[in-house]
């Protein structure tokens, strides 16, 4: 059997309208990644190591275009 994930909502997700609120649980292994609005459409889930990288190109990309 196994637990249930711990789910924490980004603390970036409490502004605004509060439509843009993401959660992260650990998975020992990995790192799972869903829509807190929406938690049933599935989740990404990273190795640690990936998930920082995957954080860092948000912390040091300041552009806000699409290309």
């Amino acid at each position: 059997m196994t637990s249930p994930l711990l789910w924490q909502k980004s603390s970036f997700s409490e502004g605004g309208d509060g439509n843009t609120c993401v959660e992260i649980a650990d998975v020992r292994t990995r790192i799972a990644i869903r829509d807190s609005k929406d938690p049933a459409q599935g989740t990404l889930s990273f190795p640690p190591r990936a998930f920082a990288m995957f954080l860092e190109v948000f912390k040091t990309d300041t552009s806000d275009t699409v290309t």
